[in-house]
């Protein structure tokens, strides 16, 4: 222990050092190896895309060419300017590509009118474009004119530069041989600023302050972060109160994507019309979504832009990669821990260059000969802490289980007993609301994924349930299903339901903690999810509760390959605060949430049954 002790100890001191010599290493890299060339590409209607080319020096063989669409800037601008890392990863750099990077439409140095997640249109004429037909014309563009290419293309982005992969699928241009979409955005009403149509506010408010300003002419540099002028966003975000002071108070209604949210409460056409899934038709190019399972942004999107792919193009190639990252952690982390949270092994590490580079060397360079580059699912067991093979994803190998809420905060996969009339109730205050993290921060931190649990559940208005210390390992994989049966004294509510692996007493600490940091009995959050009440029957057409009326809410949880070992509990929290992650319900239905008015808000009294006739439970898949 004190020797693994003393190498964590060297590791901080030296790290920084390290790294910073692998960023000079890839920079210098780049700068004897890299020509960058700078380009006003016109799309078909005329407006010009700013764009950056890195290509190899070498000209002894020809490369294919990588291509990444991005809102966040392809800078630094300026020919002699390069950038200290290209590429997904070193390896990738060093293997050889031509690197394409481009600001999209209406962002940075682009010409054109930047639109949020621009629906994909019909096509009738050159002045009917979107982001797959501009797309398709970057494309054109750089095979006819980058030099020694091999007219062979890949793309490849995470989070928004994830879903302009995504939707690049649908350009349909020949060249367009691999892509891989990493946490892409994917549909704003369940990933990133919703969950279910709870709003997720510092997430939503702190992105768009800054990335929402208006950009009346291309430009370098973007807009400021916004100030909260505190640490504590549990303190400013009740401070601001109902959702209406936000603009009132500090966006002024300078944020166009703001006020169009404010008056789509619902999930009708402005939403759906946003939703790229139905498009996701005659997929040709092979596709390697990735994503990560603790990330706390877009989880939904690479599990869904999988699972719709998948559906609709069954002769497609199509693989998954999930491991237990944050979100981007697979690109910009050693991948070996989260927050207190230990993996065991560099994950990041190992991705890059035996599945990340080895795709796209495959599709890329030897042209997608042979057997294909991966299995169907290649998946990181969170709780064993191994990688799995798997042909098919959900696997098939699974039981259906149910996981019984129970009396005295039992957790069973055994049914209630008939008679009784058993519950647990808990009062939710809005003026109190239940805090997502112990630590104090403005944002949505990528930690609360797997944080320690045991402050919420010493909260009176958080219901635990648990089970017995486990016999024996436990592994669920695929999607769960909270189903509860509820009742409220007011008329709307939320309902947020966490599903969480009890380490024992006995549990060894992480070399990465401090000495401090105690993990026996720690709370490992496994999966979370909440749904706002009112859309329990519909997203479109939402409804308020009959108070005091028992009613049935399923709440959807993400996926998961989980593995609760042998000695460890299986715990759920039930709670209908989560804040500021989630903004406050007013407990009392009004039309539209972003539209209630301080006095709207008030105490509700909660109840969960969990008897034989009204069940409520976790509907999980055992491996």
């Amino acid at each position: 222990m004190k020797s693994n002790l003393w190498q964590w100890l060297l590791l901080v001191l030296l790290w920084p050092s390290l790294a910073a010599a692998q960023t000079l290493s890839d920079s210098a890299y780049i700068r004897e190896n890299y020509t960058k060339t700078e380009h006003q590409i016109a799309m078909r209607d005329g407006t010009k895309l700013f764009t950056v080319v890195y290509a190899p020096k070498d000209k002894s063989q020809k490369y294919p060419i990588m291509l990444s669409r991005t809102p966040y800037s392809v800078g630094p601008y300026g020919a002699d300017k390069y950038k200290t890392s290209i590429g997904p990863s070193s390896d990738m750099l060093r293997e050889g590509y031509i690197f394409a990077y481009q600001d999209v439409r209406g962002k940075y140095m682009s010409e054109g009118e930047f639109i949020n997640m621009k629906p994909i249109i019909a096509k009738k004429g050159k002045k009917d474009v979107d982001e797959s037909t501009d797309t398709y014309d970057a494309i054109a563009w750089l095979v006819k004119n980058v030099p020694n290419n091999n007219g062979r293309v890949g793309q490849w982005g995470i989070s928004y530069p994830g879903y302009y992969t995504t939707v690049g699928l649908l350009s349909n241009h020949p060249a367009l041989k691999a892509a891989s979409p990493q946490a892409p955005v994917t549909d704003w009403f369940w990933d990133d600023f919703h969950h279910h149509g709870a709003f997720f506010l510092p997430h939503a408010f702190n992105f768009l302050a800054s990335f929402g300003q208006p950009r009346p002419q291309p430009s370098p540099t973007g807009a400021p972060r916004f100030d909260h002028g505190t640490p504590d966003g549990y303190d400013f975000f009740l401070r601001m109160g109902a959702l209406p002071n936000a603009n009132a108070k500090y966006l002024k209604n300078n944020v166009s994507f703001w006020n169009d949210m404010v008056q789509h409460p619902n999930y009708d056409a402005f939403w759906q019309a946003m939703n790229i899934r139905p498009h996701l038709k005659n997929i040709k190019p092979a596709v390697m979504v990735v994503g990560g399972w603790f990330d706390a942004e877009n989880l939904f999107g690479a599990l869904e832009t999988y699972k719709t792919i998948e559906k609709n193009n069954p002769n497609a190639y199509n693989t998954l990669v999930m491991g237990p990252w944050f979100h981007g952690g697979w690109s910009r982390s050693a991948g070996e821990n989260l927050g207190k949270v230990s993996f065991r092994q560099n994950t990041s590490e190992f991705y890059r260059p035996n599945i990340e580079a080895k795709f796209f060397r495959h599709y890329l360079k030897e042209n997608g000969k042979g057997k294909p580059a991966l299995p169907e699912a290649y998946m990181f067991n969170t709780g064993a802490n191994q990688w799995r093979e798997f042909a098919a994803w959900p696997p098939k190998n699974t039981q259906e289980r149910l996981l019984y809420f129970g009396a005295n905060g039992k957790l069973s996969f055994e049914k209630p007993a008939a008679g009784g009339s058993g519950f647990d109730e808990f009062i939710s205050d809005p003026a109190k609301p239940v805090p997502f993290s112990e630590e104090t921060t403005t944002g949505m931190t990528r930690e609360y994924m797997t944080d320690d649990q045991r402050f919420a559940s010493r909260r009176p208005d958080v219901l635990v349930y648990q089970t017995d210390v486990l016999t024996e390992d436990i592994t669920l994989a695929g999607e769960i299903l909270s189903a509860l049966n509820i009742s409220t004294t007011g008329s709307d509510a939320d309902w947020v339901v966490k599903l969480i692996d009890v380490y024992p007493d006995t549990a060894r600490q992480n070399a990465h903690n401090p000495a401090s940091v105690k993990m026996g009995g720690y709370q490992q959050m496994v999966r979370s999810e909440v749904l706002r009440g009112r859309f329990r029957n519909s997203y479109e057409k939402p409804e308020p509760f009959t108070p005091n009326q028992v009613t049935t809410v399923n709440v959807p949880l993400q996926d998961v390959l989980h593995t609760f070992k042998k000695g460890h509990r299986i715990m759920v929290q039930v709670q209908s605060t989560w804040f500021p992650l989630v903004d406050r319900n007013p407990q009392k239905f009004v039309p539209n949430i972003y539209e209630a008015k301080d006095e709207d808000f008030q105490k509700a009294t909660h109840r969960v049954y969990h008897n034989a006739q009204q069940p409520s439970y976790l509907k999980v898949k055992v491996l």
